[in-house]
């Protein structure tokens, strides 16, 4: 009787043992890149980005309608004469080890970030002390009054100023981290990260969500799955072919031309998380030739046109735009003052241009990303282009996290530098002069590219004090003019980007950036 009672109680215990692990959720997901690169800081990859979201927090964030909100922040106080800025961390807050969320940590944090980040950098331009008054509190006190501080903090997109402890954020801001603790919804399970097959983040215990509903990367981030693996699918017919056979859950960056495939299967549903979109861009090397000179990169201008670029990757005129504003069309700054003979591949032109600037021969060196859909045909496209207005292009093939490294390399091409390098932005993160990254040209502390313009900070710097709406339109086209004169990069077009989930998924998030809490898998 007592071996009976005992084999029943073995029964009853992996009965339950099997029933936890049925319960237990796991979110399957291939985004649109492999991870290889986990500092948000050192670079501005989405991927990068989107990991970042999974483990850290934020102290302020937009929500699905693009408002500031509170996020670590639970209270903040502006001084009358508005120099002296007071943040009160909410009560709770915690790292993955257990530490708290301290005044200090996220100092450290913000000076580091600040340190790389285009919008960063000007708002601590502006900064006369940021120091914790105490274990919960920050106090920056500003040189003079900044009108941009609060979308500063809440910047979503390329270079989001996460929160990291203090021993983590005191690294060299031009080294990559090695410490993957946050305080963000999710851990990331660095035993478990293979780059070229999947990562995987498990839901954090000790997280502590706002009281709010989740709105965008705002409000309450609710972990309602135990586990998320990013399964890396190189080949986007495989990733489709993935999701349709319910090998994985969700696809970030379907092809557009497979959308009607995915689109006829009852068990799939579209949707566009971000109806802002995202612009393409070409971006320069100015430290080498034959981009060195600004009359060259204007030669580029008038060589592509918007429409073979974006029929490349995008194909279907219902998912584009072609655009000739600097900022997205759509938004408060759109102006095509300046711009509306450009992208008409006019080869004529173009090679006045080059001849004008004395152009000879050097070969322009561009990288091409072969493994995002959205990228990879726009370099082909671009160096046809090119050379029917009389450039020398060298096309060089890489994945897009090779790319993302060789990127900050200043070496020459010839000797595994770069001349230019074709990307894209989410429309949120370029919406004036002082958040597009690319217009940063404040030479050594620009990213990647290097431009170096003092009139183009000067815009930059004018329109970060202007708080008149008709006023900052004007300096935007000053800047979209000056950039006429000084090329730091070209815009290149807009499109929108459908994510494809099957149907027992549910809680995708409206927002400027891929959010994956809240989702349920049923």
């Amino acid at each position: 009787m007592a071996v009976r009672w005992k084999h029943l109680v073995v029964a009853l215990i992996l009965g339950a043992a099997l029933c936890t692990a049925a319960a237990a959720k796991t979110l399957r997901v291939s985004l649109h890149s492999d991870l290889k690169i986990v500092d948000p800081v050192w670079t501005t990859a989405l991927i990068t980005v989107n990991h970042g979201y999974m483990i850290y927090d934020t102290l302020f964030a937009l929500d699905e309608k693009l408002a500031v909100k509170p996020q670590m922040v639970d209270r903040y106080d502006i001084s009358a004469d508005k120099l002296t800025w007071t943040f009160m961390l909410r009560e709770g807050l915690a790292w993955h080890d257990g530490a708290p969320v301290t005044a200090e940590d996220c100092v450290a944090s913000l000076k580091r970030w600040g340190a790389r980040d285009a919008m960063g950098q000007k708002l601590m331009s502006y900064v006369a002390e940021l120091a914790a008054s105490d274990a919960q509190t920050i106090r920056m006190t500003l040189k003079e009054p900044y009108g941009l501080v609060l979308q500063t903090l809440a910047k979503p997109g390329a270079s989001v100023p996460f929160m990291m402890p203090q021993r983590v954020a005191e690294t060299d801001p031009q080294k990559q981290i090695t410490d993957y603790t946050g305080s963000g919804p999710f851990i990331f399970k660095v035993d478990e990260w293979r780059a070229g097959e999947k990562a995987v983040y498990l839901k954090n215990p000790k997280y502590k969500p706002r009281g709010e509903p989740a709105s965008g990367l705002a409000g309450g981030k609710i972990a309602k799955v135990d586990r998320v693996e990013w399964i890396w699918i190189a080949d986007s017919q495989t990733q489709v072919n993935a999701l349709i056979n319910n090998e994985v859950d969700l696809l970030e960056a379907p092809p557009h031309d497979l959308l009607p495939l995915l689109a006829e299967d009852k068990n799939i549903e579209l949707f566009v998380f971000n109806p802002s979109g995202r612009q393409n861009a070409l971006r320069f090397n100015v430290l080498h030739k034959p981009f060195d000179n600004p009359k060259i990169r204007l030669a580029v201008a008038y060589a592509l046109n918007q429409k073979d670029l974006l029929d490349a990757v995008i194909g279907n005129a219902r998912w584009y735009v072609e655009c000739k504003s600097l900022f997205p069309c759509g938004s408060p700054l759109q102006s095509t003052r300046g711009w509306d003979d450009k992208f008409t591949s006019d080869f004529a032109k173009a090679r006045a241009l080059l001849q004008e600037a004395g152009y000879d021969g050097t070969p322009v060196v561009l990288m091409q990303s072969t493994d995002i859909a959205s990228l990879s045909n726009l370099a082909p496209v671009t160096k046809s282009l090119m050379e029917k207005a009389g450039f020398k292009v060298d096309l060089q093939a890489m994945d897009w996290q090779t790319l993302v490294t060789r990127r900050t390399k200043k070496d020459p091409p010839r000797a595994g530098g770069w001349s230019a390098f074709l990307t894209s932005w989410a429309s949120v993160d370029i919406l004036d002069p002082v958040a597009a990254s690319f217009l940063n040209a404040s030479c050594e502390k620009a990213t990647f590219g290097w431009p170096c313009d003092t009139e183009m900070e000067k815009l930059r710097d004018a329109f970060s004090k202007e708080t008149d709406p008709a006023k900052q339109k004007a300096l935007a086209e000053a800047v979209q003019l000056r950039l006429l004169d000084y090329p730091t990069h070209l815009p290149l077009g807009q499109y929108v980007q459908p994510q494809a989930f099957r149907k027992n998924v549910s809680g995708l998030l409206a927002g400027p950036s891929l959010a994956l809490w809240n989702i349920e898998v049923k």
